[in-house]
């Protein structure tokens, strides 16, 4: 069990919020902000491998719920709390909910479902991730030059730059822990499942353009692990419906916090 970095923000009904794959808290913060304005304890942490947090050679969805539940201990959470999670934070935010039910009154989950995925899609991202030379690279302009190569999507790329960081020499390093995330991307992929399924609330959101989430998951996949759920489409959004979409999103938890 790892100590997560988070950031806490506001009063009232706890909500914590779990970034996706390769990103930070920082990717949540609009929106968290406007949660905390709205009434909300709202805390937002970097999961292991990523952000501020400690790395690990370990990156599986058992070992980041435990470090959840660290979060939850140390903070004093009760079950009240709300937990959200986008993509690879909402993998983990399933596998918490399943493993710790007891601690949690709503799961939110953001653009992903239980089933696996043979991530073939994050190919180009870590060839691109992995093809910027550190040793040569002096300026952000030259890493989003070396990422291009392989990403063509501006938007990605200045996704995967906010992770772009200066160390103490002045060098520049990737703060995700790029090695293990490369070796353990399979584990990323894996399907959460479950001996018991979670009974209480739970809000699954999906980008209408998005393929996260499809037609079997809404019928078999999720009810099966979450049957008291739902399934919200956000309209004219991709899998980054947060940030594409804020106010939808923002309307969509704060009604299902408050049913």
């Amino acid at each position: 069990m790892l100590q997560l970095h988070y950031r806490e923000m506001g009063q009232g009904t706890p909500l914590v919020i779990l970034h996706g794959l390769f990103g930070t808290l920082d990717n949540w913060q609009t929106l968290a902000r406007r949660w905390a304005e709205a009434g909300h304890r709202v805390i937002s942490a970097d999961l292991r491998n990523h952000g501020r947090s400690p790395h690990s050679p370990e990156h599986t969805y058992p070992a980041m719920a435990a470090d959840v539940l660290g979060l939850f201990d140390q903070l004093g959470l009760g079950p009240e709390t709300t937990l959200l999670g986008h993509s690879m934070g909402g993998k983990a935010a399933m596998r918490f909910a399943l493993d710790y039910p007891d601690r949690l009154g709503k799961l939110i989950v953001v653009d992903i479902a239980p089933r696996a995925s043979d991530m073939r899609h994050q190919d180009a991202i870590l060839a691109g991730l992995n093809s910027v030379d550190f040793t040569q690279c002096t300026s952000r302009q030259a890493a989003d030059e070396a990422l291009a190569r392989h990403i063509s999507s501006f938007g990605v790329r200045q996704f995967l730059l906010k992770n772009l960081y200066r160390q103490d020499d002045n060098s520049f390093a990737w703060r995700v822990n790029l090695p293990v995330l490369t070796a353990e991307m399979a584990a990323i992929g894996t399907e959460i499942t479950g001996a018991q399924p979670f009974l209480k609330p739970a809000l699954f959101i999906n980008g209408g353009t998005s393929d996260y989430i499809d037609a079997e998951d809404k019928l078999h996949g999720i009810p099966a692990l979450f049957p008291n759920s739902q399934v919200a489409t956000v309209l004219d959004a991709g899998h980054w419906v947060h940030s594409e979409k804020p106010d939808e999103v923002f309307g969509l938890v704060q009604a299902f916090i408050g049913s």
